[in-house]
């Protein structure tokens, strides 16, 4: 392109525009640094060079050129036709996601083919508009996710149609009366989009299953697990396979073993838990020593790699925790029979022993197949006792709220079987000791102290929530949480901690990134508000050293809760990889999960593995495992958000009964929206409408999480105290709406 003598005269944005973009066209490959650009359009003077540098960066703004490095720009020509997956949403403003990567592009609805949430679709990418941002059409469905919705049926005389509640879908579904499986109006229902015509506003469905009537306990817990995507009846198939297990363990299988039926063994659990999937033994060993095992059901045994079980198993990937109910992993013959270490019964159990002193100090350990045999049942709630009664309990557990004695579920004895001043209720001391020296060292080393009140329902017959109480962890919690930690860390080490020169085998490691430097800024800066200093960068240890200091000066104080809240939104996701990165909240360098295979698949996964190593075998594959680990991760969160839905139904069936009457609660959330507050006394959180602020025009700052008024400058900030009177409890669409009472 021929050098332009424009000299300093005065240019026109628009004729400088057109000029800077003639030149990117008539050469699309080439980089031009921002001074060639200058020297090409022949620009001397500081007005003109302003001005089109302007003009550049609203031309990346647009997407027309972009950035390669600083100050030098190319010619932005997207592929036109790419594939990827497609994500719907309610308000029209639907998304493509490129395979290869990228920013998410947008796909108006009127070119969407009608395409569903997670379909895998081909685009085109259409003409940019001058200062609009890409869009793409659909042209191509490639691959229907499978996909069900879940809502409430209303029949009419020739047709019926769903109420869903997904968010992704703005329409209703129209379900012609011979695909309503029976279904009436009031009936939760599951249905598949079968078709959606071009010109059609609504899809066309049929019903794949009645879940009961709307509000029914039983139908909406199942519709909450539909909604995810998660099962919420076992397959006939796999049950029947579990049947025909043998839950007899032969002389010949005793023999392969380590036999420890003599050993003083116990599990403890909740009162209402079914599955126990680990024990704990003691027996004193000379010079002051003491042999502890922590035994874990041996699940491997019975399930093998590629059966019926095991495939159904890995489709599900962890037992779901519901508020009135648990969904297995495993077929019940197998979780709460074959396979649970129950009192009095010889089981199979795949065990790390270790020899310790009473500092909790590891001298040797070993792992071990086992047979070994429960003496006694334990609830947490009785151990508890017996640690307070001997004052070996930690000083705060005395004044925390907890409940009385529970009585083990068919356990036959009323409170605790170890009478006072019994060798079995002085090794259960020592245990405990053992226990407190690895938490101390372990918080020496860094690791965070998230230890947050779990918020528990208490339900009638029907399901109908009629109280909510508290879970604190006290020391009987803590006791197995730190064996069961130090068995999990000791087998990751002892695959993942190899010579410099060795490349380690495969294992699923339990990871856990450092937080995100920005949002540890943000933490800083959001509690500093409240008068507290956290150091937001520095090694892994100094900020976990800060975290602890802040979690710890902020117990018992009003903003506890909001800031522990916020200190939990700074970190990371923990996760499952083959890549071992360590585990930041746990501050150990190696970590994997050994210790609950009946309710977790990567459990399983390590024990095979383990197995393999410890009879030579080869290291496994990679990438098998790894994609492994990213379903398992996936499975994780999918059902952490069914567990909250199901709790956030409960809060609002329960404030249902509360209607006009007034609560104090603290501001848990800021949005555009509104006030999220947390009810104090008993942890229901629910909204108060930004439109229902009326006595100013209120704007979210989203930095400092509060909304300000423009006239009053009046603030709602996260962490405030607020009087609210509860206006509305939606259980359709799980939500609990306040008013707020000045």
């Amino acid at each position: 392109m021929s050098k332009k003598k424009t000299g300093g005269r005065s240019l026109k944005k628009k004729d400088l525009e057109k000029m800077v973009v003639n030149l990117f066209q008539e050469n699309p490959t080439a980089e031009y640094e921002l001074k060639t650009i200058y020297r090409l359009l022949g620009l001397s003077t500081h007005p003109t060079k302003m001005l089109c540098l302007d003009i550049l960066e609203n031309l990346m703004m647009d997407d027309y050129i972009k950035e390669t490095e600083k100050y030098t720009y190319t010619l932005n020509a997207p592929t036109q036709v790419m594939e990827g997956t497609f994500h719907r949403k309610a308000n029209g403003k639907n998304t493509f996601e490129p395979a290869e990567g990228g920013e998410p592009i947008l796909v108006a609805e009127r070119n969407s083919m009608h395409a569903m949430d997670g379909d895998l679709v081909r685009v085109t990418m259409l003409a940019r508009r001058k200062h609009h941002v890409r869009e793409a059409a659909v042209t191509d469905i490639l691959k229907r996710k499978d996909k069900t919705f879940v809502g409430t049926l209303q029949v009419r005389k020739d047709f019926a149609y769903l109420l869903t509640e997904d968010r992704t879908l703005a329409t209703d579904i129209f379900i012609p009366k011979s695909n309503l499986k029976k279904g009436q109006t009031g009936d939760k229902a599951v249905v598949k989009i079968v078709e959606w015509p071009e010109n059609a506003k609504n899809p066309i469905g049929k019903v794949i299953d009645i879940l009961g009537k709307t509000g029914e306990n039983n139908a909406e817990m199942h519709a909450i697990l539909a909604e995810y995507g998660l099962p919420y009846v076992y397959p006939a198939q796999v049950e029947k396979a579990a049947e025909k297990l043998s839950p007899g363990i032969t002389p010949d299988e005793v023999a392969r073993r380590e036999d420890m039926r003599d050993v003083l063994t116990f599990t403890i659990d909740p009162y209402d838990a079914k599955d126990f999937d680990d024990a704990l033994s003691i027996r004193t060993l000379k010079g002051g020593l003491y042999e502890v095992g922590v035994h874990i059901a041996d699940v491997s045994h019975y399930v093998t790699e590629g059966s019926i079980i095991d495939k159904e198993a890995q489709k599900r990937g962890t037992s779901v925790y519901l508020v009135d109910r648990t969904v297995p992993m495993l077929p019940e013959r197998l979780c709460n029979f074959i396979c649970s270490l129950r009192p009095d019964e010889d089981k199979l159990t795949y065990s790390v022993i270790f020899s310790m002193n009473e500092k909790g100090e590891v001298k040797k350990w070993h792992l071990a197949h086992t047979v070994t045999r429960s003496n006694r049942r334990f609830t947490y709630e009785e151990v508890q006792q017996i640690l307070e009664e001997e004052h070996e309990a930690s000083p705060e557990d005395y004044d925390a709220p907890g409940d009385a004695v529970r009585q083990a579920e068919g356990a036959g004895t009323p409170t605790t079987s170890f009478a006072p001043g019994t060798e079995e209720r002085s090794l259960l001391l020592i245990l405990n000791r053992m226990a407190k020296e690895l938490r101390r060292r372990r918080f020496a080393a860094g690791a965070v102290d998230f230890d947050r009140q779990e918020v528990r329902f208490e339900l009638d017959d029907e399901g109908k929530p009629t109280g909510v109480y508290f879970k604190v962890a006290k020391d009987a919690n803590k006791l197995v949480e730190e064996f069961m930690l130090l068995a999990n860390r000791t087998v990751a080490e002892s695959i993942g901690n190899v010579p410099k020169n060795q490349k380690p085998k495969v294992l699923p490691y339990r990871i856990h990134d450092t937080p995100d430097p920005q949002k540890m800024m943000n933490l800083a800066q959001f509690v500093s508000k409240f008068g507290y200093k956290l150091r937001a960068v520095g090694s892994k240890e100094e900020t976990a050293k800060g975290l602890n200091k802040l979690l710890n000066d902020v117990r018992g104080k009003k903003e506890q809760n909001v800031v522990e809240m916020v200190t939990l939104k700074a970190m990371m996701k923990a996760r499952y990889s083959t890549h071992n990165i360590g585990h930041y909240g746990l501050a150990f360098r190696y970590y994997t999960h050994f210790t609950s295979p009946i309710r977790r698949y990567p459990d399983l996964m390590v024990h095979r593995l383990l197995t393999k190593y410890a009879e030579g075998g080869r290291s496994a594959n990679q990438e098998k495992y790894e994609g492994l680990c990213d379903q398992c991760s996936d499975s994780e969160q999918v059902a952490a958000q069914a567990e909250r839905a199901s709790i956030k139904y409960k809060q609002v069936e329960f404030m249902q009964d509360h209607l006009g009457e007034t609560f104090q609660g603290t501001i848990s959330g800021v949005t555009e929206f509104g006030l999220y507050v947390e009810v104090n006394e008993n942890k229901c959180e629910g909204m108060i409408p930004l439109r229902d602020l009326d006595d100013d025009y209120y704007e979210f700052d989203e930095k400092n999480y509060r909304l300000i008024g423009r006239r009053r400058h009046h603030c709602y900030n996260l962490g405030d105290s607020v009087k609210v009177q509860v206006a509305r409890a939606d259980l359709y669409r799980k939500q609990l709406d306040f008013k707020l009472v000045r």
